[in-house]
């Protein structure tokens, strides 16, 4: 999830007041975020996916002025039109059709403020954008160019620009080839024929969206003015995350101009901050929430968390919605924000009116015992998400895509997959603290799922142990001898074949399998060890061998 850093000087910069900092510390985890880090002069904080508007110290602000009573309701952002537009190439339309854009005025730079809106920009590209692919932005120094502005569709080899964090001139081909932001998201557009730019009157080019903006546009410490451009294969998408930039630059102070969009068969003005109007019931809020509130103390809750809100009867309240809260999809998303806007330690805690009598599963009981084991042979547990992604799971692990449990609607790009193996996990906490010292050597038990159309759920889940060590001289006889050891302490002998696995050096890989238990009451185990392949070791960032093996249970 996205962490932001921010200054108290900052932040009380966008409040108009001073907090203090043990204030903060005990807010901000009441609006929906989780402190990693603070010391005298700063704060490190992670935000959920689902409410990018929290990714600036503005939007921060934004929320913390209605707990803090000093405003209330949706802010009053205003824009005004401007004489600019930007014209868009129907060619796009099977490339990357969508485009929003606006002028942002007096805006307060300096060397803190431009790292600030960089990081910002690149956790909006992660979150909505879906790492640049659905939406990717730009961000330009308006003084320099010159209005009317084309967004179109170019061909790679005949126009050439200056790329950002280069002195030298490349075609759009040559970007995609050389360039490193060219190269890690090349594969976004490099189908195509020809690839989207954006460019001013006089043919200076602004950026070549997805991928890299023109070295001419670059912010500096010295930008007052800049011209924002969201690009992507989903207009709303776009248009919301235009609304979410530039109604942070609106809480810092900056004036916002519309921009005509014009697209073959339509005018668009955008940004448009109109509110979104929807209903609650409080008789619904009541039963989710618990809370026994009457209308009016409702619409309290509602203005504390920077929304609009009236009573139309005893039950029924009208609710506005600013644009940048994409959030906001129901009605029970209203009724959380009445929980956020009263207080989660307000709510108190309540015994259940049930009586049980405990024991621990059965099937915990043989975790456990194989946690005993793993940590008794020098190991240390970690714990990964379910959730992964199939460049994670498939692409740095060299196997090939196959059936899986896909997330429908992810939050994020790295949560894409319910994960079919441990090993991929292990790698990334490895990756996650090479700069620990070595040896490390780490294990996991956990679910995973696999496709199976004939399941009733349409998918099974299976227990699974998996361990990895690195160290400079870790190797194939040492991982042999921890899986022989986890096999003789489960009261088994370790049956083992030649094995040739993707993931592994060829030569250096064994299939092992073997049965827990009687005949009647059993558990069958599976799986695999060896020396991991350098080219999955380098995928994952890491500089010493790493050795592992992974089983499977059934019938557990």
């Amino acid at each position: 999830m996205p962490v932001i850093n921010f200054t108290y000087k900052s932040l009380n910069h966008v409040l108009g007041t001073e907090i203090q900092k043990e204030e903060l510390i005990d807010l901000l985890p009441m609006i929906g975020s989780d402190i990693e880090d603070y010391d005298q002069e700063g704060v490190k904080v992670e935000f959920f996916p689902n409410r990018p508007d929290h990714f600036s110290v503005e939007g921060i602000a934004r929320t913390l002025k209605g707990f803090l009573d000093i405003e209330e309701g949706i802010p009053a952002y205003s824009t005004s039109p401007s004489t600019y537009s930007i014209t868009v190439d129907p060619t796009l339309e099977s490339i990357r059709p969508y485009t929003s854009c606006c002028i942002v005025e007096g805006i307060h730079m300096d060397e803190e403020k431009l790292k600030e809106l960089m990081e910002f920009q690149e956790d909006l590209h992660w979150v909505l954008g879906r790492d640049r692919k659905k939406v990717a932005i730009g961000i330009h120094n308006l003084d320099v160019l010159k209005a009317p502005f084309t967004y179109l569709a170019a061909d790679p080899d005949e126009i050439s620009f200056i790329p950002l964090e280069s002195d030298e001139e490349m075609s759009l081909r040559e970007i995609l080839q050389n360039h490193k932001k060219g190269r890690d998201y090349a594969h976004i557009i490099e189908k195509f024929d020809k690839y989207p730019l954006i460019v001013d009157s006089n043919d200076n080019v602004l950026s070549m969206p997805p991928i890299i903006n023109g070295e001419l546009t670059k912010l500096t410490e010295n930008t007052e003015n800049v011209l924002v451009d969201v690009t992507g294969t989903d207009e709303k998408a776009v248009n919301s995350t235009l609304n979410i930039i530039t109604s942070s630059f609106a809480e810092s102070g900056a004036s916002i101009k519309t921009m005509d969009i014009i697209y073959k068969d339509r005018n668009v003005k955008v940004p448009d901050f109109t509110p979104k109007e929807r209903y609650l019931s409080v008789e619904t809020s009541r039963r989710i929430t618990g809370l026994d509130l009457k209308a009016p103390e409702v619409l309290k809750t509602l203005h504390t968390v920077r929304l609009d809100a009236e009573a139309l009867d005893s039950d029924k309240i009208r609710v506005l919605i600013p644009p940048y809260r994409i959030d906001i999809l129901h009605e029970v998303d209203i009724v959380e924000n009445v929980a956020i806007g009263h207080g989660f330690r307000r709510m108190g805690a309540e015994l259940p009116d049930v009586a049980t009598v405990a024991r621990e599963d059965k099937s915990k009981v043989f975790d456990d015992s194989l946690r005993e084991i793993m940590i008794g042979m020098g190991f240390y547990e970690v714990m990964s998400l379910m959730l992964t992604n199939e460049e994670q799971h498939y692409q740095k692990m060299r196997l090939k895509e196959d059936e899986r449990v896909v997330v429908a609607q992810p939050i994020s790009q790295d949560r894409t997959m319910i994960r079919k193996s441990l090993l991929n996990g292990l790698m990334e906490f490895l990756e996650d603290n090479k700069h620990e010292e070595l040896p490390q050597r780490i294990f996991e038990v956990g679910e995973v799922v696999y496709l199976d159309k004939t399941a009733e759920t349409g998918s099974i889940g299976s227990k699974k142990l998996a361990a990895a060590i690195t160290h400079s001289s870790a190797n194939f006889t040492e991982i042999k001898s921890i899986a022989d050891a986890l096999m003789s302490n489960l009261g088994l002998e370790m049956d083992i074949k030649p094995l040739d696995h993707p993931s592994f050096i060829k030569g250096r890989c064994a299939r092992l399998q073997g049965m827990v238990g009687n005949n009647v009451s059993s558990v069958a185990i599976k799986g695999f060890f060896g020396e991991m392949h350098p080219e999955v070791i380098t995928n994952f960032e890491l500089e010493y061998p790493v050795v592992v093996f992974e089983v499977e249970f059934e019938n557990i």
